[in-house]
This record gives structure tokens, sequence and C-alpha cells, in this order.
């Protein structure tokens, strides 16, 4: 394998580990993906299903680094307070924001009638 190829690797694990480490919300959203993996586990969901909350999970941690990559940015553009520099980052985090509570809707879709179907009647 060329080195290059071999070597973008190695920086997208310092960039993972370096998210990992210092930004506490990547962490509650990969707990919390995780969480749904164990209970898609338990309540047997269909494969389809599992793919589609793989990829709802997934949005959510890319979103999330593309916010962290983007306040990195502009903390380096604009290091001070500065109006447009604060929009930028709260812009960033919005989109974090919708794409968390678009994968709590497919968690919702997915899991709530399997739920339903378990509770005692």
């Amino acid at each position: 394998m060329p080195k290059k190829f071999i070597r973008s690797f190695k920086y997208a694990q310092v960039g993972a580990l370096h998210i990992l480490a210092t930004q506490r919300n990547i962490r509650i959203h990969l707990a919390a993906g995780m969480a749904a993996v164990v209970l898609a586990l338990w309540l047997g969901i269909s494969r389809v299903e599992i793919a589609v909350l793989a990829l709802a999970i997934a949005f959510v941690v890319v979103v999330e680094m593309i916010n962290t990559a983007i306040e990195e940015a502009v903390n380096l553009v604009q290091p001070g307070e500065h109006p447009l520099a604060g929009m930028i980052k709260n812009i960033a985090a919005a989109a974090v924001l919708t794409a968390a509570f678009a994968s709590l809707v497919i968690g919702l879709l997915i899991f709530v009638p399997r739920l339903i179907e378990l509770w005692p009647k």
C-alpha cells in the first residue's frame, strides 16, 4: 500500500483520539449510540432497522466532528470574541442539534413499537 494512503489513516486516528479526549458531547453521542445498539440487539430488530440506526448514529457523530472542526477553525482565525465568529459556532451547533433530534425520531420510530409489544397487558 502506498505510504500516503496508510498515513491518511494515522491522521484520521489522531483526529478521532483528539475529539474523544477533548469533546464531552461526542462521548455523550457515542454512549447514546451504544445504548441504542444494545437495545436494538436485545429487541432483535431487523437488519434494515439496524442499518438505519447505524446511519443515524454515524450521522450524529460525523456532524459533531464537523462542528468541532468548524469551532477549531474559527478559534484559529478569530481567537477573540466576535459576533460573526459566535454565530458561525452557533450555526454549527444547531446542525448537531438537528442531527441528534432526527436520530431521536428514528430511534423512537424503531423502538417504541417493539417496546409497546413487550408492555404487559
